[in-house]
């Protein structure tokens, strides 16, 4: 549920990476402005891409009120976060090293706020999406109870931003302390331990991974499951099917294996927007 806090005379621009080549790459963002629109906290709603039309360097173009809070739909802080979209939306100084978090920009004060996937209301998100794909599918014997689930969250990983891998850890750190499930774990496509060394970490044969993407895409749908173990071809045809690429569960290497869809269109995410919004309000 929405929170009833309103933003009156303040408009609110979600931003999202965008893509040429995937055409499910905005839907994230999409869903959560639409949400947001519908529930009338804010007076304007608008999306931007780095990728995509609308871009992110004429969207305040579009909007008519004074004040602007913007939340980038990402996973970690970093390059597009830090340097991309502060520039493409004049946050930035030339000459000047970083960037105003709150800026008048033309006539609107811009407010620039957090990305979504390093708030630490993530970790709840997770928690649901992790149970829902193991509630949603029994395996033959029946569901496992959460203390008997090793619980991995899946991400890109890269020898170029710490902050990729710290968003990672970071939510492993609060899904361990809150005790919930039997071990939990941080597991990367590029860097160690890597996305197959699940089954050698887990401490139960139960496996239930959650990739932690704003939107389901190359990534989530085939590289993932292939690394995990499934068949590229059989990926590749589920793909064709539309249809999902690791029908969990999947039994492989002694382990009963869930795997649930990216983060990104988790409903309650629009709930995490409005607290990074929460935190610029005033």
């Amino acid at each position: 549920m929405l929170p009833s806090h309103s933003h009156p005379g303040a408009a609110l621009v979600l931003i999202g990476h965008g893509s040429t080549q995937n055409r499910d790459s905005c839907t994230p963002t999409r869903q959560h402005a639409d949400a947001l629109r519908a529930s009338g906290v804010f007076e304007q709603v608008l999306e931007a891409y780095w990728k995509q039309e609308p871009s992110i360097a004429g969207v305040l173009r579009g909007i008519w009120h004074p004040r602007v809070y913007v939340v980038p739909l990402f996973i970690s802080e970093g390059y597009f976060t830090e340097q991309v979209i502060p520039r493409e939306l004049g946050l930035t100084t030339p000459g000047v090293t970083g960037f105003e978090r709150i800026r008048q920009v033309g006539r609107h004060e811009v407010r620039y706020c957090g990305p979504v996937g390093t708030h630490s209301s993530m970790t709840r998100l997770l928690v649901r999406r992790a149970l829902e794909v193991v509630q949603l599918n029994p395996a033959p014997h029946g569901v496992p109870a959460p203390d008997d689930l090793s619980l991995f969250i899946a991400g890109h990983g890269t020898g170029n931003s710490e902050n990729s891998r710290r968003a990672i850890e970071d939510q492993v750190e609060r899904l361990r302390a809150g005790g919930q499930f039997h071990d939990v774990h941080g597991v990367f496509m590029e860097e160690e331990p890597r996305i197959a060394d699940c089954y050698r970490l887990a401490g139960t044969r139960h496996i239930v991974m959650v990739p932690f993407f704003v939107s389901d895409g190359l990534h989530s749908h085939e590289d993932i499951p292939v690394l995990l173990g499934a068949d590229p071809v059989d990926v590749r045809a589920r793909l064709e099917r539309r249809e999902p690429t690791w029908p969990s569960p999947v039994f492989h290497d002694a382990h009963w294996v869930w795997y649930s869809r990216s983060i990104g269109d988790e409903p309650s995410l629009t709930e995490v927007i409005l607290e990074r919004v929460g935190e610029l309000a005033g």
